[in-house]
């Protein structure tokens, strides 16, 4: 496995996220400003791209905010979700966050949890999907 780092949004990223978040789960704003200034995580296995993620630091924060983490079917149950998480964790060690921020899909809560996240504030919906706010200090 191999995780490269982009500052640009990657064609590899849109169609791994259009695969996942628009067809498979029916999100229709999927792309959004964000992209532009975010960093890109793409893990690939046999030179073929299998997950990504984003990842951008807060304005006026020492917090950055991982989103997007999206795995291609075919590889799920594999923890490559879990190691896509760690090294954007580690990026963002590297850069001297303090704190990660993710807007979390209900169904993914556990595994956030598993991961040292906790979860604050209410529900909160994305285009009719439940989500919850998920933070974790890393320093």
């Amino acid at each position: 496995m191999e995780i490269k780092l982009y500052s640009t949004l990657p064609s590899e990223s849109v169609k791994i996220r259009k695969l996942v978040f628009v067809e498979e789960q029916g999100f229709k704003n999927e792309f959004d400003e964000i992209d532009a200034y975010a960093s890109h995580l793409v893990m690939y296995k046999n030179n073929i791209a299998i997950a990504t993620c984003r990842f951008y630091k807060k304005q006026n924060a020492s917090c950055y905010v991982i989103g997007r983490i999206a795995v291609l079917k075919e590889y799920r149950g594999q923890k490559i979700g879990a190691e896509l998480l760690k090294k954007a964790e580690e990026i963002v060690y590297q850069y001297k966050g303090e704190y990660i921020m993710l807007h979390a899909q209900i169904q993914a809560q556990q595994f956030y949890e598993k991961h040292g996240y906790l979860s604050y504030g209410g529900i909160e919906y994305d285009e009719n999907c439940p989500h919850i706010w998920m933070l974790k200090k890393i320093i």
